[in-house]
C-alpha cells in the first residue's frame, strides 16, 4: 500500500488545484476520470446521488467549498487503495524522481525485466526499428509539450537520462524529430522510444534512421492517451 505521506501530499495537491482552478467542476471531472472513478462509484462513496456528482462537475451547483472538496479527494484516495493504491504510488514516484505530474504522466520500475514486444503488445504500439536490447525494467511517460516549455536544460537531460534501461514514451508529438535530436546528446540512450499520438505515416523521415544509429527500439501508438495509460497502469 501507498505511505500515508504520499496520500496526504496526493490529496493536498488536488483539493488546491480544484480550489484554485478557473473550472473547479472541469477539474474535479479531470481527477475522476484520472482515477477511473465513474460518477455513480464517487457517489456511492460519498452516500449522496449521483446527480450531485454530476451537478457539481458541470457547475449546475455552485463551486463546490473546501469542506466538499476534501470530502470528493478523500473518496477518489479511499477508492484508490481498495484498489491498492496505484494512483497515488504513481503520484509519489514521480515526486520522488523530482519532476512535476503534468511533465511525467507515469513513471514505473518492473518487478521483474520485461520482453519488449510484450510491453508493445500490451500498449497496441507498432515497433518500427529494432533495437540492440529487447527487454525493458519499466517505463517513463513524459508529455513533450510540458517538458519542452516548463523544463530546464538540466532537468530535461536529468530526466532522459533517468530513462535509459525503461520505455522512454513521449506524448503530444506531432513528428517525433523533437525528442530525438535532444537523445542524440544523452548516453546510454534508452533500451526503447515510443511516439505517443501519432502513425508510421506521420513520423519524421529521419527518425528510423536515428534509432538505428543509436541501438534502440522505436515504435509509435496512436491510442487515446487515457486509454493508453490505463493499459500501462495494468502493465505488466
Amino acid at each position: 500500500m501507498p505511505t500515508a505521506s504520499a496520500r496526504e501530499n496526493l490529496a493536498e495537491h488536488i483539493a488546491g488545484e480544484v480550489v484554485l482552478s478557473d473550472d473547479p467542476g472541469g477539474t474535479l471531472r479531470k481527477w475522476r476520470t484520472d482515477f477511473d472513478v465513474s460518477q455513480t462509484e464517487l457517489a456511492e462513496r460519498m452516500d449522496v446521488s449521483s446527480s450531485v456528482v454530476s451537478d457539481y462537475e458541470s457547475g449546475r451547483r455552485a463551486s463546490p467549498g473546501i469542506a466538499v472538496v476534501r470530502r470528493i479527494v478523500a473518496a477518489l484516495l479511499d477508492i484508490d487503495e481498495d484498489r491498492g493504491g496505484q494512483r497515488i504510488r504513481q503520484y509519489e514516484r514521480v515526486l520522488s524522481a523530482g519532476f512535476d505530474e503534468q511533465v511525467v504522466l507515469d513513471l514505473r520500475e518492473y518487478d521483474a525485466r520485461t520482453d519488449l514486444g510484450v510491453f508493445y503488445e500490451a500498449v497496441d504500439a507498432t515497433e518500427l526499428v529494432g533495437g540492440d536490447r529487447d527487454r525493458v525494467s519499466g517505463h517513463t511517460v513524459i508529455d513533450s509539450i510540458q517538458a519542452i516549455t516548463r523544463l530546464s536544460s538540466d532537468q530535461f537531460y536529468q530526466l532522459y537520462g533517468q530513462s535509459t534501461s525503461r520505455v522512454l514514451t513521449f506524448t503530444g508529438v506531432s513528428r517525433g524529430e523533437s525528442p530525438l535530436v535532444a537523445l542524440r546528446v544523452i548516453n546510454p540512450t534508452p533500451n526503447a522510444v515510443l511516439l505517443h499520438g501519432i502513425d508510421e505515416d506521420d513520423l519524421w523521415d529521419h527518425a528510423p534512421d536515428l534509432a538505428a544509429i543509436d541501438g534502440y527500439s522505436l515504435a509509435v501508438c496512436d491510442t487515446p492517451l487515457e486509454e493508453f495509460l490505463g493499459d500501462l497502469r495494468e502493465f505488466p
